[in-house]
């Protein structure tokens, strides 16, 4: 990407206390999912007919709307994009020791993933524009999707969001700034035919997302994915963290896919993985913006990546070594305070923590959510808390993708092999 468009934005001013609204999951599209184009071919037409290789029928003659230019991608292979970034990480142990951990990306990987990232552009109209920043887009696609490069390789289209911009403007009554019209859907759907016309090449793919960007790629899998058995036998998995899949309450399938169904065991492909994260000691309250359903019947599936068989365990976060930074730091809202070892420096970009927080999936009150512990110890050196928090009703938003990225690269490596054999 060129330097021009990594030129860094001019901070805005926004009140942490209405941030709650910042993150509203846009995920309807102005349509059923067709607006960029119908998929070539029916059904019945649309076979793979070479065994393996080369994209399916109904992609063979797609043509791209938006996603020739190469300008147009976060992340794609080949390119000097924003997934390239230092991943460097420093692990902190429970009596404060610490081992840098190097990163090493995958030289062949047999499968692909396609990351579509959450509400963060402050562009200050209704929709986002293609200029992403390094400090928002950049910044996100960094911490969620770039260290899934050591067992695939990574695609994310830069897509033209609803705006903070827009949401802060909605939350407090008024219309946001220009009469800017957008279709994020239609972007993501259109990024996803190019990926499937131009780069699969009868590979496996996995799809993850958060918030917006998780709302979005439930309605690819809706009307692009779970329909089509063909595309269906392509997806590894789905990873769609901070939004709601509805289920049938006591099934795995059904409610927003008919077909596609939640994960149950680690290695399982052709599943989803979901869940909004809370702390143990505050879960949902009963307006909570999150772990239920808000527009479809049935409840919200819940599968915790560190632990698909629905056990409690110890999750493997990966969070910038800067602990008040997150994925709002351009609006003056960061995930924590402090540091995460105390008299130490820490000079890579990231950090893990082993044993410092654990989870499960847990119900309550009509929630389903993957409910984090804190196992602080006063007497070590180490932090006795992580950040994250934006209200209650919110949980830890800010932090449902960081807080599991290890445990999503590990179920990701498990779900490759299987799908490869």
């Amino acid at each position: 990407m060129g330097s021009q468009r990594w030129t860094r934005s001019t901070r805005g001013r926004a009140l942490a206390a209405v941030l709650a609204g910042a993150l509203t999951i846009a995920a309807c599209s102005d349509d059923d999912g067709g607006s960029a184009g119908d998929a070539a071919g029916s059904d019945a037409a649309a076979q793979q007919g070479d065994g393996g290789g080369g994209p399916l029928a109904r992609y063979a003659d797609y043509e791209s709307v938006n996603y020739g230019d190469p300008a147009h991608w976060l992340c794609r292979p080949g390119a000097d994009d924003a997934c390239g970034g230092d991943l460097t990480a420093t692990t902190v142990g429970a009596g404060g020791t610490t081992v840098v951990e190097e990163f090493v990306p995958a030289d062949d990987p047999a499968v692909d993933c396609f990351y579509v990232y959450p509400t963060i552009s402050r562009d200050e109209t209704p929709y986002s524009d293609w200029e992403a920043s390094p400090e928002e887009e950049g910044f996100v696609v960094l911490h969620q999707a770039a260290r899934l490069a050591s067992t695939c390789r990574v695609f994310a289209p830069i897509y033209r969001q609803r705006t903070l911009t827009a949401l802060l403007a909605s939350l407090g009554g008024s219309d946001p700034p220009g009469e800017q019209e957008g279709d994020p859907f239609a972007d993501v759907l259109d990024a996803f035919r190019t990926y499937m016309a131009e780069d699969n090449d009868g590979r496996g793919f996995v799809l993850v997302g958060h918030s917006q960007g998780a709302g979005l790629l439930n309605e690819l899998i809706r009307t692009e994915i779970d329909p089509h058995e063909d595309v269906r036998e392509r997806l590894v998995a789905a990873y769609l963290a901070g939004t709601a899949v509805a289920v049938p309450e006591g099934a795995v399938v059904g409610g927003d896919f008919q077909n596609v169904p939640l994960c149950t065991a680690p290695d399982q492909t052709g599943c989803v993985l979901t869940w909004a994260t809370f702390r143990s000691t505050a879960p949902p309250p009963p307006e909570s913006f999150f772990g239920r359903p808000r527009d479809a019947e049935g409840v919200a599936g819940c599968v915790n990546p560190a632990a698909v068989d629905g056990d409690s365990a110890e999750l493997t976060p990966y969070f910038p070594a800067d602990a008040s930074a997150s994925i709002l730091s351009t609006l003056g809202v960061g995930a924590g305070s402090g540091g995460w070892l105390t008299g130490t420096d820490i000079t890579t970009p990231f950090v893990t923590l082993p044993g410092l927080v654990s989870g499960e999936c847990a119900s309550q009150g009509g929630f389903n959510y993957l409910s984090v512990t804190v196992n602080a110890d006063p007497s070590d050196p180490r932090a006795d808390d992580i950040g994250g928090d934006l209200t209650p009703e919110w949980g830890l938003h800010l932090i449902d993708v960081s807080i599991v990225m290890g445990d999503i690269v590990e179920r990701v490596e498990d779900q490759a092999a299987a799908y490869t054999g």
